[in-house]
């Protein structure tokens, strides 16, 4: 038994900054994708972190699925929805794939949409601060139980020692009134060589849990600057599935939206062709990390 991606979406136009409606057009463009009703979707997940105006509560994965129209009518025998946030950084969207993987194989649901993006709280888009390094995006991937050997293997997470690499807070003591619409991230002077190495460590744990042949292996990664793709790359010794030059659709780092963001992309582009393993890795503040090895339905990658 495993657990399958049957549908991706993505969104990422410059139109709007605001992390819901990224989300709830990746989505939409979900459904559309895998030809399913809203209301079949049992379970959405957002692992989004930084998300509009700072906002606390509601929950944004209900914000989501009322963006997306799914569970929106409550009659006595309507089928349910439900929705919530799991936060871990770039780690969540392999933490929800987790919590999917338990809900479908007991039977709890029979779809589960796993949701991500950030942006920053203005939402000025172009204008926000510069010093703010994360990109606005969205991206979803639905997720079914399938019979069989395909899908996501075990999870393999590790968390280095010592202070941390990135934190993001709300400067409460000085933006005063300008809190619903700053934020502060800090990262530290070695936060790449920090990264990488917890990244290789969750990675390495995960490959040799796993028989994977290098020629039909690739890797995807939450860390999108181009080193650090081709570093991780070469010491696991997988071609990373962006390396045939073409040009990324999102310009920067999309954080929580960079692994199904990518997957989304390397399926349309034909990357994941004659691909039968694809080596997912994580990482990010902690400095942590989490990997997974999927195996990819044959003729069936997800889109």
């Amino acid at each position: 038994m495993g657990i399958v991606i049957t549908a991706t979406g993505a969104s990422h136009d410059t139109d709007t900054a605001s992390s819901i409606e990224h989300a709830g057009r990746a989505v939409r463009a979900v459904l559309t994708d895998a030809a399913v009703a809203p209301e079949s979707i049992g379970v959405l997940i957002n692992t989004g972190i930084y998300r509009d105006s700072n906002t606390v509560e509601p929950a944004i994965g209900a914000l989501i699925q009322k963006a997306a129209g799914i569970g929106l009518e409550y009659d006595e025998h309507d089928p349910r929805s439900f929705s919530f946030d799991l936060m871990n950084g770039a780690c969540g969207v392999l933490n929800a794939v987790q919590v999917a993987s338990a809900l479908l194989t007991t039977g709890s649901t029979g779809r589960v949409l796993v949701v991500s993006g950030d942006t920053h709280p203005s939402m000025t888009g172009p204008d926000a601060p510069a010093d703010f390094p994360y990109a606005t995006a969205g991206a979803a991937l639905l997720l079914e139980h399938t019979d069989g050997a395909d899908g996501f293997g075990p999870l393999h997470v590790e968390l280095a020692d010592g202070p941390a690499a990135v934190e993001g807070f709300v400067d409460t003591d000085t933006m005063g009134v300008t809190g619903r619409s700053a934020m502060t991230v800090r990262r530290s002077d070695d936060f790449e060589a920090r990264v990488l190495d917890v990244a290789l460590s969750a990675a390495t744990a995960a490959l040799d849990a796993t028989e994977c042949d290098p020629a039909t292996t690739v890797l995807i990664s939450s860390r999108p600057t181009p080193g650090f793709r081709a570093a991780l790359s070469a010491k696991v010794g997988i071609r990373a599935a962006d390396d045939d030059g073409t040009a990324d659709h999102v310009t920067g780092d999309t954080h929580t939206a960079a692994l199904a963001l990518a997957y989304h992309h390397a399926v349309g582009a034909g990357r994941l062709d004659g691909v039968e393993r694809v080596l997912f890795v994580a990482a990010g503040a902690g400095p942590s990390a989490a990997a997974t090895v999927y195996r990819v339905p044959a003729g069936r990658a997800g889109r």
